[in-house]
């Protein structure tokens, strides 16, 4: 099992935790793999709190933190608009429609202080791209983080070469051969081939057909697979293809530690391999969620298509945080819209363990189907 990023990573087994939730990192570091903590969900200030807890509660194991860096968004050519512009670009039709939506499925309002939380994004913290990821990506930098990772885009040359002077790896998330040989002529050390059952931003093409085509194009980089990746023998099958380790997601939003919301978590359990949607609707850029109330309305031809990023997000933050908050609540159809982001791979997350579990139980299958295909070999040779 052991592969050459498992040196570079410093880990014993060459597994890739993304997660939200500092708890579901920790874990997976500690039990051998490597624990990646997506920052977008964050302001500055709560990244550093989260950073410092991970690396109290893991001392000197490894560990990363993935940021959202789009090359293109609206506003990108002007170095970035401030939020209070990009308010200003925002269809009336499309506020109107979405009032309607609370309307529709009773969703209360946040309470009058404006309720905090993610509905802040609303204001110049935003992460999506200009100030806000780079102030993320200072804190990240500031941190003994092993590697940094860019979810949606070449991260900037001068990222690499700071990331480069401090020792920090730099990995960048590829869904096409194109994306993943500019990658490597930035100087990324690692290139993650994210097939399109992932969940969250991903491309068109399968997992199957993308990483054996980006471990040859971009050989001798080391790349690992991602994209419906959560067992063993799916991880046989990304280093049968050439992959040296798998980028995971999906599996650890059902983990003990998750701090996936109740709702969504229930859905996940139940749902099957084809509950899930690649749509705009919540990022402005195409990600992979589970379809609910609100996939459906913002896919449906009568009502208005989702805006680009980061005018949809911008839009949705104060729904979405009242959904969120609303969920469980009776008589409130908030249950009936909340949603969160998960691959295909979903129809096999039945139980809930803890992520340690999850580590081995992917360890020992893998090792299970790779004596398997040992012996297979052996009898056709005899």
């Amino acid at each position: 099992m052991r592969t050459p990023i498992c040196d570079l990573l410093g880990v014993e087994f060459p597994i890739l935790a993304f997660s939200h939730c500092r708890d579901v990192v920790a874990a997976v570091s500690k039990a051998g793999g490597f624990g990646v903590l997506g920052a977008t969900a964050f302001t500055p200030d709560e990244l550093e709190v989260e950073l410092g807890w991970i690396e109290n509660e893991i001392g000197d194991l490894p560990y990363g933190v993935d940021v959202l860096i789009p090359q293109k968004y609206v506003g990108s050519d002007e170095g970035g608009l401030p939020v209070a512009k990009l308010q200003d670009l925002i269809p009336q039709e499309h506020r109107q429609f979405l009032d309607d939506m609370m309307r529709r499925y009773e969703v209360p309002d946040l309470p009058p202080d404006g309720g905090g939380g993610r509905a802040r994004r609303e204001g110049d913290e935003l992460s999506l791209g200009g100030p806000g990821v780079h102030r993320l990506v200072e804190v990240a930098l500031a941190h003994r983080i092993r590697l940094i990772a860019s979810a949606l885009g070449p991260p900037p040359p001068d990222l690499v070469e700071e990331a480069h002077a401090r020792d920090i790896l730099v990995a960048a998330l590829a869904g096409t051969k194109q994306h993943a040989l500019r990658h490597q002529a930035i100087g990324v050390d690692i290139i993650v081939a994210q097939g399109y059952e992932a969940g969250g931003h991903t491309g068109e093409i399968a997992t199957m057909v993308l990483v054996p085509e980006v471990v040859d194009a971009v050989a001798p980089t080391p790349v690992v697979a991602a994209g419906g990746i959560a067992r063993g023998r799916q991880m046989a099958a990304a280093m049968a293809l050439g992959a040296q380790g798998v980028w995971t997601g999906s599996v650890w939003l059902t983990t003990e530690e998750a701090e996936t919301h109740p709702v969504v978590k229930e859905k996940f359990l139940a749902a099957s391999t084809s509950d899930t949607v690649r749509s705009r609707c919540t990022t402005g850029k195409p990600a992979r969620q589970l379809r609910t109330a609100w996939t459906d309305e913002w896919e449906s031809p009568d009502n208005p298509d989702p805006l680009p990023m980061p005018l949809q997000p911008i839009l949705t933050a104060r729904a979405q945080e009242r959904i969120r908050r609303s969920s469980s609540t009776p008589g409130s159809g908030a249950s009936q819209l909340v949603t969160y982001f998960v691959g295909q791979v979903v129809g096999s997350l039945d139980r809930v363990k803890p992520a340690r579990q999850v580590v081995l139980d992917m360890v020992e299958e893998y090792i299970d189907t790779a004596r398997g295909i040992r012996d297979g070999l052996a009898a056709l040779e005899a």
